[in-house]
């Protein structure tokens, strides 16, 4: 006997369902995605227990006749795709042909459907990836999938399930991409018995977005450059959040992921969005099919362009033409790998596609710009480059690196003689063997960060009521991350109660941060909170601490006295590792006075 040997048709389906059904979520998203491709106009969905216990799809759509019923339950058997070609000009949302006996394979699942044609529905019974048990029976015209105890004969699976109210969150998700790729369809949410969420059939995908979206304001931006045509509704910046979890990217109708063209949207607002912070809104990017390919994902949550560079290229600048009719924003910069006409290769209705690479030229000027890309690098740091117009000789070799000893000494800061404010960014200061340039939003962010987990350690964190509570709509995402660790939040000094369904007041913030927008350092703190719950408690809390001192901190752009600059550098003396701030970036550039002098010639 050979050791190689043929898997049985329940163990290859739960391997599959292992990749296409990570969650409830995933057990919704594919079932919402037969419903569409079905061309219901409306879908009711109904969890219980964030989806643990049950979920349950209901649709008015075309139905299914018995044959099919059957077949449908069969791995890659699908209607969607017949040849190898078709995956490059898909028009479905689904067409694996994975997803029902996926979940059949790991739940106890019941399809109840009915075509308007048929004089009776059909209903059949899964158990566990069991043999179907098929009988006539009753219902309207569409079809209904009723899936429960998820998992249960997978417990090693059920058992890395989230909470109720997590997992709750994440079915919220997967329906709202649904309803944003679907504006004409109407969606019900319903949980736990109690219907939750309505999204209403919508004329138009500006009306979906700001109904689906809750925000008070999006700006309207379109644009087209070579077969790309972008429409997308986007939040001033000021309402950007960090990390990219409120904005929404559907390629061709589908919704994705995708952190490159999520930062191409970002980088559409230029230096008025801070680097890490992303708008909350929607962009619906269309290319000619044979451009994108869509199977790559199991669960089609992610797709691989053609050309990536210059697709991103091209949203950035259609966003940034758009936006900066609204918005002040700097011009950009000259494209990388832009999009322009060409003969060389043609799309019908889309335009020509081509690729230049544009010829850079490198600036020598030493402008603020550079000084902040300088104070990024490590301490010792030797200036090259031309000052005036007269050439430099040769460098000599680099001095050994800083002994970080240094900032551990005692008054090392306060032996620091402030001289003057650059940019009201920059606090030149003279020491006495160099001269020093202290990023003051990085230094004041490292002394703030050192109270805060000082206070958090001991319990003491001071708490700055608000005269007038703020009240914040959170997503779904948010109020779970919210509930899973509200006492944290607390001890962190952020008191929030709750005044609605999806609404939070925000009674108090650590007094530290008072100059902090409450909304935002909310906001923040749950994405702090949410990406780091794979980390250990205590490197959790030193990234959510780095967040909330970063916003109560001085900022590039604030003027402060000679008085204020000197009592900031005093401080940092009585801080560890002052010699960088809590995300790592140098407090400082040291400039030695022997190499001012060799650059004048003395």
């Amino acid at each position: 006997m050979g050791k190689i040997r043929r898997l049985g048709s329940d163990l290859v389906n739960q391997i599959a369902a292992g990749e296409v059904v990570e969650r409830p979520a995933s057990v919704v998203k594919e079932l919402l995605e037969n419903s569409l491709d079905a061309a219901a106009t409306r879908v009711r969905v109904d969890i219980d227990q964030g989806g643990l216990d049950l979920v349950r799809v209901t649709d008015d759509g075309e139905g299914m006749e018995r044959e099919d019923v059957l077949l449908a339950l069969e791995r890659h058997a699908t209607s969607k795709i017949e040849r190898f070609d078709d995956l490059s000009h898909l028009g479905t949302f689904g067409f694996r042909g994975e997803a029902l006996p996926s979940i059949a394979s790991v739940s106890r699942l019941t399809l109840l459907t009915r075509r308007t044609k048929d004089d009776e529905a059909t209903e059949v019974v899964v158990d566990g990836g069991g043999e179907p048990r098929v009988k006539p029976a009753a219902r309207a015209p569409g079809t209904a999938v009723e899936v429960r105890e998820l998992f249960f004969n997978v417990p090693a699976r059920r058992k890395f399930l989230r909470s109720a109210p997590t997992e709750s969150a994440h079915v919220s998700e997967a329906i709202l991409g649904a309803a944003l790729a679907c504006p004409a369809v109407t969606f019900v949410r319903s949980r736990d018995g109690k219907v939750v969420r309505e999204y209403l059939r919508a004329g138009s995908r500006r009306e979906r977005a700001m109904q689906a979206l809750g925000e008070p304001r999006l700006i309207a931006c379109e644009g087209e450059r070579g077969p790309m045509f972008v429409e997308a509704y986007l939040s001033p910046p000021e309402r950007g959040r960090s990390g990219a979890g409120g904005l929404h990217l559907l390629v061709n109708g589908r919704p994705v992921r995708d952190r490159a063209l999520a930062r191409a949207v970002a980088q559409a607002y230029g230096s008025v969005l801070e680097a890490g912070r992303y708008p909350v809104g929607v962009a619906y990017v269309e290319l000619p099919k044979e451009l994108v390919d869509v199977n790559v994902h199991p669960q089609k949550a992610e797709v691989r362009f053609e050309d990536g560079r210059a697709l991103f290229d091209a949203v950035t600048r259609s966003l940034y033409d758009a936006l900066s009719k609204v918005i002040p924003i700097p011009a950009l910069g000259p494209a990388t790998r832009p999009w322009l006409p060409s003969p060389q290769r043609s799309y019908a209705g889309a335009g020509t596609f081509a690729l230049n690479e544009p010829a850079t030229t490198p600036s020598a000027r030493f402008d603020a710009a550079e000084l902040a890309a300088l104070v990024s690098r490590p301490h010792e740091v030797i200036v090259e480059g031309p000052i005036g117009s007269t050439p430099a000789p040769a460098p000599p070799p680099a001095p050994p690196p800083l002994d970080t000893s240094l900032f551990s000494q005692h008054g090392f800061y306060t032996k620091l003689r402030f001289v003057a404010q650059i940019r009201a960014t920059f606090l030149v200061c003279e020491g006495d063997d160099a001269m020093y340039v202290v990023d003051q939003h990085a230094a004041d962010e490292r002394r703030n960060f050192d109270r805060l987990r000082r206070s958090f350690e001991a319990r003491t964190v001071a708490v700055q009521k608000l005269l007038v509570p703020d009240v914040v709509e959170l997503t779904p995402t948010e109020a779970a991350t919210l509930a899973e660790h509200e006492e944290v939040a607390a001890r962190l000094g952020v008191e929030v109660r709750s005044v609605g369904p999806s609404a939070f007041a925000v009674h108090g913030v650590p007094a530290l941060l008072s100059r902090a927008r409450p909304e935002r350092l909310l906001r923040d703190l749950l994405a702090e909170l949410s990406r780091a719950a794979g980390r250990p408690f205590s490197g959790a809390v030193d990234l959510v601490l780095a967040t909330m001192a970063c916003h109560g901190s001085v900022r590039a752009g604030d003027a402060l006295s000679a008085e204020q600059a000197q009592a900031l550098l005093g401080a940092l003396d009585g801080v560890d590792f002052s010699g960088h701030c809590p995300h790592g970036r140098p407090v400082l550039l040291r400039i030695p006075f022997s190499e001012l002098e060799r650059r004048v010639g003395r």
